[in-house]
């Protein structure tokens, strides 16, 4: 027992330099982004650029604003949405709405390029998850009940602030919250992965995991790349699955495949507990991921099937 402790502890030592380095690296991105967002409420900048993409987001329920938080999303990680959301004032529905849209679309440029890598082609999965946020998001628009859902977020706008100023307290005071949270969560999650690694647990998990892999539309092998995705994510995880696919341990259109389900459906944990820290339903999260997820890869192999039959017809 007491060498399992030790263990631990070395996991934990490991972890906290990393943990730190990286929330360093997060609040680089969070903290600038979340100001300029409060300096166009302040301007009206922000009413101007929603009154223009209105038609379109309401169409899925959501308010032009929240635009500019889904084009954030697109070429940066998570944690600088997440800021966002918490700088304005959203329903619940709204924004569970808008969180799934982020969780399918985000960090594009760095996480295409890893699954371009595993077998895939990168502007085809760029696109896949720019169209499939908006097809869930129209999904859930109308799904979700109307009412019931309360708030989240409550906070004062920028708008109304007298000066510039009370515009950076207002800003301090908001991020300060996201802050504390993103500290604990990717301290925890830094310490998780070492003690995963340290014990040799993956290799376990993944064998847990691989019965799921034929309702997923997966081959069992597919197991493993599967859990990196979702414990470790893309952009972390890359190092491995590309090692994995170079070494032959999944065949590049199964490396496809993998990729159509992770596109929708990756870092469950890590993504989830974020986004639940501030208040969003985990079952509409995790379910809504997974279901598509699914849908999608059986939608690419019925695609594959019809095109392999087609030319085979060709050739007879």
């Amino acid at each position: 027992m007491s060498q399992i402790i030790i263990r631990i502890w070395k996991c934990i030592k490991q972890a906290l330099p990393k943990a730190g380095k990286t929330c360093l690296w997060l609040l680089k991105i969070i903290l600038p982004i979340s100001l300029f967002v409060r300096i166009l409420q302040y301007s009206g900048l922000l009413a101007k650029f929603s009154a223009v993409l209105e038609p379109l987001f309401s169409f899925i329920g959501l308010p032009g604003e929240t635009a500019i938080i889904y084009i954030t999303s697109i070429f940066c990680p998570l944690y600088a949405p997440i800021a966002l959301i918490t700088s304005m004032s959203l329903g619940l529905r709204e924004a569970t709405i808008l969180s799934l849209m982020c969780l399918t679309a985000h960090n594009l440029i760095v996480e295409s390029a890893v699954q371009a890598k595993t077998g895939s082609s990168f502007w085809g999965i760029t696109f896949l998850r720019i169209l499939m946020s908006f097809v869930i998001a129209l999904v859930l628009h109308w799904v979700l009940p109307l009412g019931g859902w309360g708030q989240i977020g409550i906070t004062q706008s920028a708008e109304v602030c007298d000066n510039i100023g009370e515009v950076f307290i207002l800003w301090f005071t908001s991020s300060m919250r996201v802050v504390i949270s993103i500290l604990l969560i990717v301290t925890a999650l830094m310490i998780l992965h070492y003690v995963l690694e340290e014990f040799k647990l993956m290799k376990g998990l993944s064998g847990l995991c691989a019965p799921f892999m034929k309702i997923f539309g997966l081959p069992r092998d597919a197991a493993f790349l599967w859990l990196v995705g979702n414990l470790v994510g893309l952009a972390y995880g890359g190092a491995i699955m590309i090692e994995q696919m170079e070494e032959n341990k999944l065949s590049r259109q199964n490396g496809n495949l993998l990729n159509y389900h992770l596109a929708m459906c990756h870092s469950l944990l890590e993504d989830t507990i974020i986004f639940v820290a501030i208040g969003i339903p985990a079952l509409w999260l995790i379910l809504t991921r997974i279901i598509f997820a699914i849908l999608v890869v059986w939608l690419r192999r019925g695609y594959e099937y019809i095109y392999t039959r087609k030319i085979r017809h060709l050739y007879e």
